[in-house]
């Protein structure tokens, strides 16, 4: 099977990586022509347009920085999904859009499939980053080959849409963790606490957790290097936001976190590193939340595995239980 991939940036270009370093037959576009260029340098070929890729290609997977944008991918694409065509929608995007963009594959007798990754740019780059897919199961399984591929669990979440909404949810939970990991280093800075003894406090207690163990050691390195930038999670819990909006749920610290980044961008630059929101805290504390011996930027040290698919316990259980 022929696959496409456009979109080579951070998450993306190290996606297509992991297909590519595989021995997929891989296709690329991007607008950033370097890119393009690097990937078919190492072997892969290049598209001079979405609507080639989708002709030439059996799936073609988008991992691109908006919704907007992926509309107007799938604009140039549509005229060329047939049968037999599975557009694989690996950004962060609201899940009404990728509804939206999937039914008009389908109606034209393809399959789509809503796929966004989540454990950092560090484990997209080793193919040990987890997935979520959207879709019927007979799309899931023919796709599986290429998920446990590019990622290490694989998790089918349900019908079209399901995915967008459990990977906003998610990155949900990381912002918030990001906010008050950040307040708790400048808490036991600000209360005579050495940062290297206080980082592995959280560590090895009941308040640890993934955010911790990665951006807290870019944050006390000085870096703030994750890969990740203010825009983008704006970007994020804005669409977990209007999740709830829709649902009519009254969230409380949803919209706390939304006035942090925007203040956060307004000082600082909507590119710069989403780690850095704890400058807010130490420009109103005159501290320096610094510490030796903590790397610059994360990288996973964990060997490439096969992939293998999430069941979850309930169905696990059931499966057992016949």
């Amino acid at each position: 099977m022929k696959v496409g991939f456009i979109g080579l940036g951070n998450v993306g270009g190290k996606l297509s990586g992991s297909l590519l370093r595989n021995g997929v037959d891989l296709t690329v576009h991007d607008l950033n022509a370097a890119l393009v260029a690097d990937f078919v340098k190492r072997g892969a070929k290049a598209a001079e347009s979405p609507a080639q890729l989708m002709r030439d290609c059996d799936a073609v997977i988008t991992c691109l920085p908006s919704p907007a944008a992926s509309d107007a991918v799938m604009a140039e694409m549509l005229p060329e999904v047939g049968p037999g065509k599975i557009w694989m929608e690996m950004s962060t995007t609201d899940y009404a859009e990728v509804q939206r963009l999937g039914a008009k594959v389908i109606g034209q007798g393809g399959a789509a499939v809503d796929c966004p990754v989540s454990g950092g740019c560090h484990r997209a780059a080793t193919g040990n980053i987890s997935i979520f897919a959207g879709c019927d199961r007979v799309t899931f399984e023919r796709i599986l080959p290429f998920l446990t591929t590019m990622g290490r669990r694989i998790l089918h979440t349900g019908p079209l849409g399901s995915a967008s909404i459990l990977k906003v949810v998610t990155n949900y939970l990381a912002t918030a963790n990001l906010v008050t990991c950040c307040e708790a280093l400048v808490v036991a800075k600000a209360a005579g606490m050495d940062l290297n003894t206080a980082y592995e406090a959280m560590k090895i207690s009941s308040g640890t957790s993934f955010v911790h163990e990665t951006e807290s050691q870019v944050i006390l390195n000085g870096s703030r290097d994750i890969s990740f930038t203010m825009d983008l999670v704006k970007k994020d819990i804005g669409l977990f936001q209007e999740v709830a909006d829709r649902a009519k749920v009254p969230l409380e610290v949803s919209p706390v976190l939304i006035d942090i980044f925007n203040d956060g961008i307004a000082r600082y630059g909507d590119r710069e590193y989403s780690p850095n929101i704890i400058k807010r805290l130490e420009e109103a504390t005159g501290l320096d939340i610094r510490a030796p011996g903590f790397p610059p930027e994360m990288l996973d040290d964990e060997p490439e595995e096969p992939g293998y698919e999430v069941i979850p316990q309930s169905a696990d259980r059931r499966v057992a239980a016949e």
